[in-house]
């Protein structure tokens, strides 16, 4: 039989005082998602990270999304990664879960995740903007927009002056030139200076081990390779032992939180990674990545980015000219396999043929975004003009 309602919600009004009393937490609770289907390590694993997490923090209400394994923490049934992903969005955009932690999860050109790691030398700290996604497909504009990314989450996490390095790799001159032109104009940011004796704010492998920066400025490749190495270094790299995971997808008008972690994440990675997700959450960080290009646009922002833009060789157009995109649908499946400097060609050849795309950045590289029932067409397509 059936509980009756009021008695059910009197039930739960006295669990939640006696919860409160236990823990001293009298506030509403973040309540952070997380997938456990897919991982390396199975899905024992994952749940025994969120049970962590629950553990060590009275504040974060853990929800897991998926199946097969018993725990006491509150539960969603899904029977496979697509149904989480699904179930997982959902409950974000209705507002049921504050954020979400999960792993292979394809988010749009223009959205890149944010790490966060414990640096060996010092045990700092340190934001590595970013790891994985793509912020855009011109190198430099990537790595100006990763800074404002990595701005807006180290404020969340309740950083308000954080200094920024960039690191030293391709592009890290042009970058620098770039954020103090802005600096310049008004948008305030803190460049921090790097250990060596030449000082300057483009930072060198020792600044990255020492955690010299509060935000570390890369591109999501270079990013991701050493979440891996910082996160796996002692473990011979199969498990993911220590840090906080590959972070928020962040994005000028991205609307959830949802943290990255690897397959090959362990427990205490996954135990980071939802008190990252919580603090983002916490910390109103879609609002403080809006603030946060709000106050660089005022700073000439936007022609800036189209300056370089120009400087990208243009894409080849056929005849016809750019193509009209198509009524607009979910695009819950992929094409992986296109080259990222075709990626947007190979979208306007789908909505040349009436199939709606959209480039995004999977785990493993570029892919191209399509609605299940256009997959196999769009692939074919495709093959036929070459981009596979």
């Amino acid at each position: 039989m059936d509980k009756n309602p009021i008695s059910a919600a009197i039930a739960e009004v006295f669990e939640d005082m006696a919860e409160a009393i236990e823990t001293g937490n009298f506030g509403k609770r973040i309540r952070v998602g997380l997938t456990i289907l897919g991982s390396e390590h199975g899905p024992k694993e994952l749940v025994y990270g969120a049970e962590l997490a629950q553990k060590q923090n009275p504040d974060i209400q853990v929800v897991v999304i998926g199946s097969g394994v018993e725990t006491k923490l509150e539960t969603v049934p899904a029977l496979d990664e697509k149904e989480a992903h699904t179930t997982m969005d959902d409950m974000l955009l209705n507002h049921t879960l504050d954020a979400a932690v999960t792993m292979h999860y394809n988010f749009p050109i223009g959205v890149s995740t944010v790490g966060k790691v414990m640096t060996p030398a010092k045990g700092k700290e340190m934001f590595l903007s970013t790891t994985t996604g793509m912020s855009a497909t011109e190198r430099v504009t990537a790595m100006l927009k990763n800074t404002v990314y990595g701005t807006a989450v180290a404020k969340a996490c309740g950083k308000d002056n954080p200094t920024v390095g960039i690191l030293n790799i391709e592009g890290a001159r042009q970058v620098e030139r770039a954020l103090k032109k802005l600096k310049e104009s008004g948008y305030p940011i803190d460049f921090a200076e790097s250990s060596r004796a030449d000082g300057g704010v483009v930072m060198r492998g020792n600044d990255l081990l020492m955690g010299v920066p509060d935000i570390m400025v890369d591109d999501s490749l270079t990013g991701n390779v050493f979440m891996k190495v910082f996160s796996a270094f002692s473990t011979g790299g199969n498990y993911e032992a220590v840090g906080y995971g590959y972070g928020p997808g962040v994005g000028e008008n991205y609307d959830r939180i949802i943290c990255i972690v690897s397959r090959a994440s362990g427990a205490p990675v996954i135990s980071g990674a939802i008190k990252y997700a919580a603090d983002c959450a916490k910390g109103n960080l879609i609002e403080k990545a809006k603030a946060e290009f709000s106050a660089v646009k005022k700073a000439g922002w936007n022609d800036l980015i189209k300056s370089f833009s120009a400087t990208v060789t243009p894409s080849s157009k056929d005849e016809e000219g750019e193509a009209t995109p198509p009524p607009k649908k979910p695009v819950a499946d992929s094409i992986p396999g296109v080259e990222v400097m075709q990626l947007e060609d190979a979208v306007q050849v789908l909505w040349k043929a009436n199939i709606y795309a959209e480039c995004g950045m999977g785990c493993t590289g570029p892919i191209v975004m399509v609605a299940s029932e256009d997959k196999e067409k769009g692939l074919q397509l495709l093959k036929e003009k070459g981009y596979l």
